[in-house]
């Protein structure tokens, strides 16, 4: 448990040498990088996962504002001065690709280099569109960001039924059910039960707002080595999303994963270590 920009994060914190810290998405935790950690300890870097703000054991701020993106990066950045990082390698998948792309863009100088799971980057570090831009021509896509933004319903339809909202929400873009086994649900379905969905839902509640601050940030280029990995069947986020992203990364690797729906990660553990381990071997960086 760290104090980390005016909150505790809890942080995983395994091996030694290159910084490697690995940031969750929705509705996610750092065990959603239990194949990753050991894995990347054992291939000679220091991996460091931690529970984003709102999720886990860390802290659950009751403001929506306090959600807000620039929070998010900021308690990446804060979580290296804590343990005296100077730069290191960002990994992110889901809402922690934004928070990845979004660092990358605001502290250059601390972000060695760039992996994104699922996320393409196309030129906006907010991640999503303004909500009415979703509802007018992407809601068939993001309806699901509609839905979140009422303070309290899906918190209401949560509580009413845990196992069925969580596993729906697992199973129903991933690629095989059978990815997650009920002991590993349980350790989600107990932390969420816990610590309720309020912060989880948080950076929903502030797309809007987000892009709002980050508009001086539009078609940035990502200047840092960068490896963008696609899921064949993500129903999400598919591969072609990725297509033309050297628009903006002039250093860009794309890796695809096979069999795979959304939760990469978890879907397909080895594949994704090899992918990331490998490009970090052929790209050396400073580290931290």
């Amino acid at each position: 448990m760290l104090d980390v920009n005016g909150i505790t994060l809890s942080v995983v914190d395994e091996g030694d040498g290159e910084a490697v810290v690995f940031i969750h998405g929705f509705p996610e935790l750092a065990y959603s990088w239990r194949y990753q950690i050991p894995a990347f300890a054992a291939a000679g870097f220091r991996a460091i996962a931690y529970d984003q703000r709102g999720y886990g054991g860390s802290s659950k701020p009751t403001d929506v504002g306090a959600y807000a993106l620039a929070n998010l990066v900021d308690d990446a950045i804060g979580l290296l001065d804590r343990l005296g990082i100077e730069r290191a390698t960002l990994v992110g998948h889901d809402w922690g690709s934004i928070v990845v792309w979004s660092a990358a863009l605001m502290h250059p100088d601390r972000v060695d280099r760039v992996v994104s799971l699922n996320v393409p980057y196309r030129g906006w570090c907010s991640g999503f569109p303004r909500l009415d831009i979703i509802r007018e021509h992407l809601a068939d896509r993001f309806g699901y960001v509609l839905g979140f933004q009422e303070v309290g319903a899906t918190e209401a339809a949560f509580a009413s039924d845990p196992d069925t909202w969580l596993r729906t929400i697992f199973n129903s873009i991933a690629a095989d059910r059978e990815f997650m086994s009920d002991g590993d649900f349980a350790v989600y379905r107990d932390a969420f039960v816990a610590g309720g969905l309020f912060g989880p839902l948080g950076p929903y509640r502030n797309i809007d707002a987000n892009a709002a601050a980050t508009e001086h940030l539009a078609n940035a280029p990502i200047t840092q080595p960068t490896l963008m990995i696609t899921a064949d069947r993500d129903p999400i986020l598919p591969p072609s999303l990725a297509e033309g992203m050297d628009r903006w990364i002039p250093d860009l690797t794309v890796v695809g994963i096979q069999h795979s729906g959304h939760w990469t990660q978890q879907e397909q553990p080895e594949h994704v270590n090899a992918a990331i381990i490998g490009y970090l071997q052929d790209h050396g960086g400073f580290g931290g």
